[in-house]
């Protein structure tokens, strides 16, 4: 298991890790939780160390008040100071990789489910992150933008690689090209997320589905995340030995044997996450 000393808070960002779940929140009410610097480092080594924590069941991506997350802070990357050197050219490309683009990374591989909940505005890598999450629950009025072309320039945060996927590509130029905003009640049924709620049920919904995800074969689950990402870009000569070789992992754990004793005695299993 992983040591849970490695999940440190950080300003503007608090880590709970207890029982089973890894809880992580966004902490910038003031800023709608708009991602700094500190706060992306921060986010990564988590997941990281999420990674290899064999006692996790679930991680939960939430934001503090009336918003998940605003996007990235770039008011404050970009304010002028002038004692501050000038960034180097290519510092953007230089700098997205251990940042933005790992953290999307992170979420998509780590092995362990991870659900978003969402109030507010989802923007930006907000909306990165709500679309990389296995599973997101939105209040059916929350608000998913992605403002890249209003500001004058292009997506990162995989924003070109999810959205196509997510809801096909002529939405994904609507999004991406024209910036229109949708509510939740929109992501859902274009396939972006995976359900939307009345506000006033999403943190009931949300807890409950917490719940159901935890209860579940771990290990299988993970190797099914696994398996359906790698298979975006796998032949079916490779998928299929992706898939024999996920069975042969998850048919060697204890959560197989007591879904075969469940199935045998005619009654619901109770998966312990190994």
């Amino acid at each position: 298991m992983s040591d849970t000393s490695e999940y440190a808070e950080v300003e503007g960002l608090a880590i709970n890790r207890s029982d089973d779940l890894l809880q992580l929140t966004l902490l910038r009410p003031e800023k709608r939780n708009a991602i700094d610097v500190v706060m992306m480092e921060g986010l990564v080594r988590a997941f990281t160390a999420a990674s290899t924590d064999d006692g996790l069941r679930v991680i939960f991506l939430e934001g503090i008040g009336e918003h998940f997350c605003g996007g990235a802070d770039i008011v404050a990357r970009n304010r002028k100071d002038a004692d501050a050197p000038k960034p180097r050219a290519g510092s953007i490309q230089r700098r997205l990789p251990v940042q933005a683009h790992e953290l999307i990374s992170l979420v998509l591989e780590v092995q362990v489910p991870v659900v978003c909940k969402v109030r507010g505005y989802a923007a930006g890598i907000g909306f990165a992150l709500a679309l990389a999450a296995d599973f997101t629950i939105a209040e059916d009025e929350a608000r998913f933008w992605a403002p890249f072309a209003q500001r004058g320039f292009t997506p990162d945060s995989a924003m070109t690689w999810l959205l196509p996927r997510r809801v096909g590509e002529v939405r994904a130029r609507e999004l991406l090209m024209l910036g229109r905003e949708i509510t939740g009640a929109d992501a859902a049924a274009w396939g972006a997320i995976h359900a939307a709620v009345p506000r006033a049920d999403l943190d009931v919904t949300v807890h409950d589905f917490l719940g159901e995800v935890a209860a579940g074969p771990t290990v299988a689950l993970g190797l099914t995340k696994w398996l359906l990402h790698a298979g975006r870009d796998a032949s079916l000569e490779q998928q299929l030995r992706n898939e024999a070789f996920a069975l042969e992992l998850s048919s060697r754990t204890d959560d197989f044997r007591a879904g075969m004793a469940a199935l045998s005695e005619r009654r619901d299993p109770r998966f312990e996450g190994r």
